[in-house]
């Protein structure tokens, strides 16, 4: 059996849609389409079954998928297994990563595995682990950073495996002239009357600032929910709001705010994601010594 129909067949058990799948291979609808019809040619059966606008698989593709599933993940454990005994540094590796990591990390592993490593070719995207995960199970990428937040002990397709990178502590951030700035700590019941300025990138990040706020006795008076860090610090500064935001994001990029530690701490696990049978890559295993060393 052709593995690309095979793949093709394994995103569509997860995506449901033709054009989903099409958008994660980077291929067309109609190609979709006909893989699919080849491989039902292939094996003489119906492996799926068209409703409304999506499809679902029968029962023979149900079985196929399962199989599909470990063939793919025996071939690339083959060649992890071929890279590691030629001990070549070299090709591309695909990284996803979320903003704040991103932004204080794979800059500088990037940097270091340029010049260790000049025929290894890093390919970053940015994606929150919602994003990332489904990437890494459709080798869409090949390692994954993400956070317990998102990502709770025990959601992990048992093909995905996790090495820890870091603990990441939230911190209280508010403009120079704010009253709380030259305070060192401060406890969430003391923001209980402040405007809060929220990324909304993440949903988990939403959902653990409101239960927080809501253990310390009160709901945080939300005045801006922003797509992205610029406009959240940008009304930080002008004293529009305050937010909280991982100890990552409070190391670059912050003049004209007061950083303030939460007591009691509130923090994050944030972790390496590849798929089983994979860690042994000569590539993999360069990013993860790297990204290791700066986070040191």
């Amino acid at each position: 059996m052709d593995l690309a129909r095979l793949r093709a067949l394994r995103e569509l058990s997860v995506r449901k849609t033709m054009a989903a799948v099409a958008e994660a291979l980077l291929i067309s609808p109609s190609a979709v389409s006909q893989q699919i019809a080849l491989l039902e040619d292939e094996v003489g059966i119906a492996l799926i079954e068209r409703r409304g606008r999506g499809v679902s698989l029968t029962l023979a593709g149900q079985k196929l998928v399962e199989r599909a599933e470990r063939i793919i993940a025996e071939v690339e454990s083959a060649r992890a297994d071929l890279a590691e005994l030629k001990q070549v540094i070299a090709g591309d590796l695909r990284v996803a990563a979320f903003p704040s990591v991103a932004a204080a990390l794979i800059p500088s592993t990037v940097y270091a595995l340029l010049q260790l490593h000049p025929h290894l070719t890093i390919l970053f995207d940015e994606m929150e682990p919602a994003e990332s995960l489904p990437a890494l199970r459709s080798w869409q990428t090949d390692i994954a950073i993400i956070d317990d937040l998102n990502v709770p002990t025990g959601a992990l397709d048992p093909n995905v495996e996790t090495i820890p990178l870091m603990d990441d502590v939230f911190n209280v951030m508010v403009s120079k002239d704010h009253p709380l700035a030259e305070r060192s700590t401060v406890t969430l019941h003391e923001l209980r009357d402040e405007r809060w300025a929220i990324d909304t990138a993440s949903d988990a990040y939403t959902r653990m600032l409101t239960e927080a706020c809501q253990s310390a006795g009160f709901s945080p008076r939300i005045v801006a929910r922003c797509k992205g860090f610029e406009v959240t610090i940008a009304l930080i500064r002008k004293g529009c709001g305050i937010s909280m935001l991982p100890g990552l994001r409070a190391s670059y990029d912050l003049e004209d705010v007061w950083v303030c530690k939460v007591v009691p701490e509130i923090r994050r696990k944030i972790s390496l994601a590849f798929r089983r049978g994979e860690k042994r890559s000569p590539a993999l295993q360069a990013f993860i010594t790297q990204i290791r060393s700066q986070v040191r």
